[in-house]
Formats: structure tokens, C-alpha cells, sequence
């Protein structure tokens, strides 16, 4: 009798504990998302292209969500520093980071600890052509001028880090007999500052990361890596035009961590999406000398970035 009665109360609390579960999940799934701030995570320094994206798309991101972005700069190892600071995070969508085409290259290297597969893209927010630059006092007054002496000796390029897209660039043109140096500068300030000081012959970078440098006549692009000249600097070649096919742009996208709920992936990419939308972000575009077209929404990022990896691995040296 007595352990009848037991199982009984047992099968009753059971039953009362599921039933419990089950009112609870709903809830859970329901919950009111974003209803704190959301880390915004830049795995560069201040002041360069990751940094300036991040800044820029906050203010808007934050109308929409309806709650802060605080951004935070963690720079090092290629960008790997700060992606896997978000990829440590919970994947609630509390944590969010830029991701560009300089970290991804590192896909090309069999030691890199994380995968495509860890990140959710939720949009792909600008695309730009690179150049390599000289300081406006330079000698190197061309591109012919770079050739001439990289025949002669080594030139130091600074670049965000080895194995990045700009060290492929820097790859590319030894194996057509120049003597490159690849010189890595985590910190854009200091990557821009080598060039303008002397300390490096050439800088590879985005144009309009550079915009304040070439508007103040500080630097000036050499080769520029488009498939056609840009009217703002219609007297400077592009690799193509002479024979180099190479062209990775650099994008730059927001990503989340793998496992984040779809629903709190789409809520981030259609702010995004809004923000895209603006005039005001249109003309930033344009004056970042970015194609009008860069915005690349959740449901085709992850294929974009894997072509972009599949251009990379072309260029890539054989091993």
C-alpha cells in the first residue's frame, strides 16, 4: 500500500516537473531579444577600416535594436585575437564582431584553431578595391618605379600580418620577381605611420581607409587592384591592366557565433539591412570608394565569404 502511494506521489512530481519544463520553454524562446547591450568586438586597433565600420553602423544598429553597442577594439594575430574573444562568448547574440577578408585568409593554413563553421555571417556591410601605397615624398613615383627597384633590393610592405590578403599580394608579385618584404602592423596607426615615416617602402591598404591621407596629400596609390581605373586617379594603373589578375577585395561583415537562436540572427541582420538602407550609409560607401552594391544579407554571406576564401586559394603559393 505505502509503496504504491509512493510511486504515485513520485509519477505526480514527475509529471508536475515536465509540465513545468514545458511552460518554461516556451518562455525561454520568447524571450524579449536584445533587452541588454550588445558587445560590438573590432579585432583591429582604432582608426582603421574594421574600426571605422564598426563605428559608423553602431549609432544605427542601436536605433533599431534598441539597445547600446558598445564597441570594443581587440587587436592581434591577424584579427584572431578578438574573433575568438566573440567566439568564447555564450551564443546568445550578446556578442557580435567584424570579420574581414584579412582573417579569413588564414582558412589557407591547416594550424588555424577555428573554423567558418563557428561564426553565423549576419551580413556582409562593405567591399572595397586595395592598392599598394607609397608616401607622397617617396621616390618610388610609380609603379614602374617600384618594379625598377624591387629588382634591386628587398622593399619592406606593410601589411595587417603574414598569411593575410595583403601578404598573398606581397607573395604573388616574388613569384614574379620582385623582392618584397611583408612587414605585419596589427595596429592600422602604425601600419599607415611606417609608410609616412620612412620605415616601410609601400603599405597595402583599402582606399578608403586611407581617404584622410590621400586628401591630405600624404600617400598616394602605386597599383591599384580593380578591374578598371578610378576616375579620382585615372593616372594610376591596376594590376589587371598590366597582367596581374590578382583581385581580392576586402570585405568586412558582421558575425555571430555559430549556435545563435535564427531568430536573433535575423533581428541583427535586418538592423543591419536598415542601416545599409540609409543615404547616409549610401554616401559613406561612396566616399570609402566601396561598391554601391556591398551589402550581402544573412541568407547568402556564408556563400559569399566561402567564394571569396576560393579566390584567396588561387593566389595562395603551392605547398
Amino acid at each position: 500500500m505505502t509503496t504504491a502511494l509512493t510511486q504515485r506521489t513520485l509519477l505526480a512530481a514527475c509529471i508536475t516537473t515536465i509540465g513545468a519544463f514545458a511552460a518554461a520553454a516556451p518562455a525561454i524562446a520568447q524571450e524579449k531579444y536584445p533587452s541588454r547591450p550588445i558587445e560590438f568586438v573590432v579585432p583591429w586597433g582604432p582608426g582603421g577600416g574594421a574600426d571605422q565600420l564598426a563605428r559608423k553602423i553602431a549609432p544605427g544598429l542601436e536605433k533599431a535594436l534598441g539597445v547600446s553597442l558598445p564597441v570594443i577594439n581587440v587587436a592581434g594575430a591577424t584579427g584572431q585575437t578578438g574573433l575568438t574573444k566573440m567566439l568564447s562568448a555564450a551564443s546568445d547574440g550578446y556578442s557580435i564582431s567584424v570579420f574581414i577578408a584579412d582573417t579569413l585568409a588564414l582558412q589557407m593554413e591547416a594550424s588555424t584553431k577555428w573554423k567558418l563553421t563557428d561564426m553565423t555571417p549576419a551580413a556582409i556591410m562593405i567591399q572595397q578595391p586595395s592598392a599598394f601605397f607609397v608616401a607622397e615624398n617617396s621616390p618610388l613615383k610609380s609603379w614602374k618605379d617600384v618594379e625598377a627597384e624591387a629588382k634591386k633590393r628587398p622593399l619592406k610592405v606593410g601589411v595587417t600580418g603574414f598569411g593575410s590578403a595583403d601578404d598573398l599580394h606581397v607573395i604573388y608579385f616574388n613569384g614574379k620577381g620582385l623582392k618584397l618584404q611583408s612587414v605585419p602592423f596589427p595596429k592600422p596607426a602604425e601600419r599607415y605611420t611606417s609608410v609616412l615615416g620612412g620605415h616601410a617602402d609601400l603599405m597595402y591598404e583599402q582606399l578608403g581607409d586611407v581617404k584622410s591621407f590621400l586628401d591630405g596629400k600624404q600617400m598616394r596609390p602605386v597599383l591599384i587592384f580593380a578591374d578598371k581605373r578610378f576616375p579620382a586617379f585615372k593616372d594610376v594603373p591596376t594590376g589587371k591592366e598590366l597582367g596581374h589578375g590578382i583581385i581580392i577585395n576586402q570585405f568586412r561583415a558582421v558575425v555571430m557565433k555559430a549556435g545563435t537562436d535564427a531568430a536573433r540572427v535575423k533581428a541583427v541582420s535586418d538592423a543591419l539591412a536598415k542601416v545599409a538602407g540609409t543615404d547616409d550609409y549610401k554616401t559613406w560607401l561612396n566616399d570609402q570608394f566601396a561598391d554601391a552594391n556591398s551589402f550581402v544579407p544573412a541568407a547568402k554571406a556564408a556563400a559569399f565569404m566561402k567564394g571569396e576564401l576560393d579566390a584567396m586559394r588561387k593566389y595562395a603559393p603551392k605547398k
